[in-house]
């Protein structure tokens, strides 16, 4: 089918085209795949066999928008920008001026204002970003509702690449096997900051605006302040050698551990929500990609710092320094990581608790009936603490694989 044929049969099928002549629809796009009350605006590109776009979705209401395989849920509004290899589930919003890439995944009700750049990056739902804001290589959740989120203020970055020029800095804002309850209180980062990677922070965490975080705040209920002195200091630092590695490594398997439990509760809980609509399916499906693509991604990035631990190792003498943990964890980790890669990839069986599972399952059937978000809250506080002891067993088990690595 050639693009013409393609938006003719969109506008037969009930699709508004503003400006028809100025959208360009490849002719790769299913048209079945596109709802028919979809409004398409003016000087908007769709691209790609996997693209999908839900019931009630709007795209360049404020600015063109370029769409390429990208699963897009009900009622979701691309108000302008470029989407190309993203997952965006029922209801989520994006002001103009976007810019996201693959592995990037946004739960219901996730939202973004105007300039935002994302890229394997996970919101969970309800979970505002302002504006002006670069959040790669980050899972935010939090919070129970639209009034009540996790929110990033305005002109916030991740700082997700290293003097070292490693990428080994996922942040884990909140986590997985409590975050998918939707029940959770919801963390504040304030705008005109930054959060340096790889960080782990916990839910009620309240991080003043003007802060860059540096450290892990794993307390909940805390509040974060603090401004870069005047004095500048200066010290010897030689940017191919590499310290203490634990935490870093630490961070990034709490961080596999975290997608691996999203990857389960996306295989048995989600498609049972998901019912016969072709546009959840495909979002399912979609969402099922990212979480892979996150997985990947961590992984490579583990498998570069690892060469550069190796080359760090080699220029400060490191076989000759076992008297020191940080060297000891960095031979370790060098050594070890080639056997224990193969087995932080995504499962292909499903071994993870299979009692704990039924059960946790079994609740989600006798609750479903409405919305997502609102069958999850619907269940018991038993069958949500049995949700997340599930989950958790999951994300441990790959946690456990660092502790391998450093204990022998």
């Amino acid at each position: 089918m050639d693009d013409l044929n393609v938006k003719q049969t969109l506008l037969s099928r009930g699709v508004t085209i503003v400006c028809p002549e100025s959208v360009c629809i490849d002719s790769s796009i299913d048209p079945n795949r596109i709802a028919p009350d979809v409004v398409i605006h003016g000087g908007c590109r769709l691209s790609g066999d996997r693209t999908s776009i839900g019931p009630g979705s709007f795209l360049g209401a404020e600015a063109p928008v370029t769409l390429q395989n990208c699963q897009l849920g009900r009622d979701v509004h691309l108000k302008g920008g470029f989407f190309a290899g993203a997952t965006m589930l029922d209801g989520v919003t994006f002001g103009s001026g976007a810019h996201v890439r693959a592995g990037t995944l946004l739960e219901e009700q996730a939202s973004c204002a105007h300039t935002v750049g994302l890229k394997q990056t996970m919101l969970m739902p309800f979970v505002t970003l302002g504006s002006l804001i670069n959040f790669c290589d980050c899972l935010m959740a939090g919070g129970t509702g639209p009034k009540n989120h996790s929110e990033v203020g305005s002109s916030y970055i991740h700082f997700n690449f290293t003097a070292h020029q490693d990428k080994a800095t996922p942040s884990l804002i909140g986590d997985v096997p409590e975050g998918v309850m939707v029940d959770q209180p919801p963390i504040f980062l304030g705008g005109q900051g930054g959060l340096v990677g790889p960080t782990r922070i916990a839910y009620g965490t309240v991080v003043a605006a003007g802060t860059v975080c540096r450290r892990d705040v794993l307390e909940r209920g805390k509040l974060v302040f603090g401004q870069t002195g005047h004095r500048v200091k200066e010290v010897s630092y030689d940017i191919r050698v590499y310290g203490e590695i634990d935490r870093i490594c630490q961070n990034n398997f709490i961080y596999l551990g975290n997608l691996h439990a999203l990857d389960a509760w996306y295989r048995h809980v989600r498609p049972i929500l998901a019912a016969n609509d072709i546009y959840a399916q495909a979002c399912l499906e979609g969402a099922r990609w990212q979480i892979a693509a996150m997985v990947d991604e961590r992984i490579k990035r583990l498998t570069q710092l690892a060469g550069k631990v190796a080359a760090s190792l080699e220029i400060s003498g490191g076989s000759g320094n076992a008297n020191t943990a940080g060297h000891h964890h960095q031979r370790l980790f060098v050594e070890r990581w080639p056997d224990v890669a193969g087995r932080l990839v995504l499962p292909t069986s499903d071994d993870d608790g299979e009692a704990a599972r039924g059960t946790f399952l079994d609740a989600v059937r006798q609750a479903a009936g409405g919305t997502y978000v609102d069958t999850i809250q619907a269940l018991s506080s038993d069958a949500r603490k049995q949700g997340t002891a599930w989950l958790q067993s999951i994300s441990d088990s790959v946690v456990s694989l660092w502790g391998e690595i450093k204990n022998g």
